[in-house]
């Protein structure tokens, strides 16, 4: 199939494509410069001269304290960047795969987040997130939103090459340990993405690896199978006194992507081991 991804410089495209194209799929990749997204009618021309099958549609502005700052640019590339992907996606007869946030939950839960709950953005960013999930669920019958969470990989900066290179550097790491969610590879989740529109099917999904941890625990592991012997200090949000609220509690029920492929989702220990192994093998 024909794939169109937006966002492809980011950290989740740098995974994508190479998935796509190893199954064989043709992929165009723009990036802001190309065409962005926040702008209405900015997509049109590469969509009509490309016409592809599917739009996978990863721009967004994912700064969470930066959006907190100025929520004008967060909702114009989180929710109107969705709504003017998705009118053209209409227009031009593609379907769309769109990638939203654990963080449209307020915390507030005890077991994995469905995709059925009740959702309560906390922060401007996640807000944005949401909104733009609706635009695209009204505009759109062939649409997949696609929730993750926590996620690391290559091609971008991301909390486990943070910690690493900061323990690697002799310095002191405090991270916090009253948030909980499940840490998720870019290249875990793309191929379960491209699963899900090989399949056509439609529909929200919740898409993270398995398990979970506290921020805390992940930099730990980390820490430990890079080899390290840094100490990691615990410490919580509120002594962290970040911008932007998060979710205490923001783990994510694959149950149905699950069910649906009739693939699991790897554990997030074996997704950070393999993440380092392919760190090292390229560094």
């Amino acid at each position: 199939m024909k794939v169109l991804v937006t966002g492809a410089r980011g950290m989740l495209a740098h995974a994508l494509v190479p998935v796509l194209e190893g199954a064989g799929h043709e992929v165009v990749g723009l990036g802001r410069g190309d065409a962005d997204v926040s702008v209405p009618g900015a997509l049109l021309h590469p969509v009509r001269t490309f016409k592809p099958e599917w739009i996978f549609h990863l721009a967004a502005w994912t700064k969470v304290d930066d959006c907190e700052a100025d929520p004008d640019r967060a909702h114009a590339v989180n929710a109107l960047g969705s709504r003017n992907t998705a009118l053209v996606a209409a227009e031009c007869g593609a379907a769309l795969l769109t990638v939203s946030s654990d963080y449209v939950f307020d915390g507030q839960a005890s077991q994995p987040y469905r995709e059925y709950d009740a959702t309560a953005p906390l922060s401007v960013y996640a807000a944005s997130k949401w909104a733009g999930e609706q635009a695209v669920r009204e505009l759109l019958t062939r649409h997949i939103v696609a929730r993750t969470s926590w996620l690391f990989g290559s091609g971008g900066h991301n909390f486990v090459d943070t910690v690493v290179r900061r323990a690697r550097a002799g310095e002191g790491l405090r991270v916090v340990d009253d948030q909980r969610g499940s840490p998720t590879w870019t290249r875990d989740l793309a191929v379960m993405l491209v699963r899900l529109a090989e399949a056509s099917q439609f529909g929200t999904y919740h898409v993270s690896n398995s398990g979970d941890c506290t921020w805390w625990e992940l930099a730990e592991y980390a820490v430990r199978r890079a080899g390290l012997a840094v100490p990691v200090e615990k410490t919580t949000t509120e002594a962290l006194g970040r911008p932007a609220p998060r979710p205490a509690y923001s783990v994510l029920s694959n149950l149905m992507v699950e069910r649906v492929t009739g693939q699991r989702m790897p554990h997030w220990r074996e997704a950070v081991d393999r993440y380092l192994e392919s760190r090292d093998h390229t560094s």
